[in-house]
């Protein structure tokens, strides 16, 4: 293109006079040479906004916090960097004909995307940008498909699932996943900046909104299951453990400076609190679902929501060790040590130090859940990051990152396998807020 431009404007002059006609269309033929040029590199990955912050960061956690301390820094890195480009290669999907990619659920259920899943893609590629050079390529293409799936009471929120045809499965939301899809874009805007197509921070700010206007139940302060749920709704003061994720609502805190995400926040670690001392002293577990928070809280029943388990530490409340541990990390919060540390404590002794001793579930009391004495990186992986919170927890943290690293992506679906890498990003010292 740019030998193009320069031999349209060099002009050969000599004894016959170029006319005004000439130099006009030439004039116009550049014109159109360079919007062309401008135009196209636009699109073109090779002029991307440049990664302000790209992977690795090595971030300087809180005081007191470690990492693995058996391999290098360069070795965390690279197993960070290897398993994404096995799980992007496996994960991210792009929807034919469209400006669209979405994270594959593996049609699992019958679904081809839910919003959980989205959430988590969006934060990782965030993340990921520097090593990947198309990140931000990658991302407009998964903020466009969340775009193009909104719920029935606003277009800042995700709908839960979608068809393999990319429709709807309803027009309700699911909060986690729009959460972590808030705090993406806040990543975003950290990453890129917000004067390009998408302005990362407006669109943060407006999905921040919508969710403490529909996902958060403004007399308890507690996290609503959905966009669904309403006043009136007979699970109005019912929660899911693993959607307190105060690391998100402090950054929320930041980029809107609303008073109620404080609110949020303290109302939430005092209903942990409370959880763990009445109903699991022992073990520190917090149950999947919590019921009945504007009276007395307690455990879900059987079949609350999803499963028998309901009321157990299974496939949701699994999460917590990761949030909870995540907000110690970034923030320093006493609150988020209190809880990880009897986690931490429990843990160490019911496995004896042997990851291998590791189950998917357990009663609030600390057992196994019967059936349950399986490999579930889920479960595994948020362990190694609460274990960071405290050097005593060194070797088994150490152990915690060698297991996980062993297994092969091939050998679980969608949800161990993103977990995994979510939690590996913030072990290896690379994961970042927005502020």
């Amino acid at each position: 293109m740019r030998c193009r431009i320069l031999g349209a404007i060099n002009i050969k002059s000599g004894t016959k006079k170029v006319g005004k006609k000439v130099i006009a269309n030439l004039y116009h033929q550049v014109l159109f040479s360079l919007l062309l040029f401008f135009g196209i590199s636009l699109f073109h990955p090779l002029f991307a906004q440049q990664a302000l912050k790209p992977f690795p960061q090595h971030v300087k956690y809180a005081a007191g916090t470690i990492k693995p301390n058996h391999v290098s820094q360069n070795q965390l890195d690279k197993a960070v960097t290897d398993f994404y480009t096995q799980w992007k290669n496996r994960f991210i999907k792009t929807v034919p004909g469209k400006n669209q990619s979405f994270i594959w659920f593996e049609g699992i259920g019958k679904k081809q995307c839910v919003s959980e899943g989205q959430g988590y893609g969006m934060v990782i590629v965030a993340l990921m940008a520097g090593y990947d050079t198309t990140a931000q390529q990658t991302y407009n293409r998964l903020y466009n498909y969340y775009k193009a799936h909104p719920t029935g009471k606003s277009k800042y929120l995700m709908a839960w699932a979608q068809h393999p045809g990319g429709k709807n499965l309803d027009n309700t939301s699911a909060t986690d996943g729009d959460m972590d899809i808030a705090y993406s874009l806040l990543l975003a805007d950290k990453q890129w900046g917000s004067n390009g197509a998408i302005n990362y921070l407006a669109e943060g700010k407006a999905a921040i909104n919508a969710i403490m206007q529909y996902e958060i139940n403004h007399i308890t302060w507690s996290i609503l299951l959905s966009d669904a749920v309403e006043d009136e709704s007979k699970d109005f003061f019912d929660t899911r453990s693993s959607d307190f994720m105060p690391a998100n609502f402090k950054a929320f805190y930041k980029a809107t400076a609303d008073d109620r995400w404080k609110k949020v926040i303290d109302h939430n670690y005092s209903l942990f609190s409370i959880m763990q001392e009445k109903y699991s002293p022992d073990a520190g577990l917090l149950p999947d679902f919590i019921v009945n928070i504007n009276k007395t809280a307690k455990p879900a029943r059987p079949y609350f929501l999803e499963s028998k388990y309901d009321g157990y530490y299974n496939y949701n409340a699994c999460r917590v060790p990761w949030r909870i541990g995540t907000d110690y990390l970034l923030n320093g919060d006493k609150r988020a040590k209190e809880i990880t540390d009897k986690i931490n404590t429990w843990i160490r002794s019911t496995t004896k130090n042997d990851t291998y001793n590791l189950a998917a579930g357990y009663t609030l009391a600390g057992n196994d859940l019967k059936g349950n004495n399986f490999e579930a990186l889920s479960f595994s992986a948020p362990f190694g990051v609460a274990a960071m919170v405290d050097s005593k927890n060194q070797q088994w943290l150490n152990k915690v990152w060698d297991y996980l690293i062993a297994f092969k992506l091939k050998d679980f679906d969608y949800y161990d396998n993103t977990i995994k890498l979510l939690d590996m990003i913030i072990i290896s010292g690379n994961y970042w807020k927005p502020a």
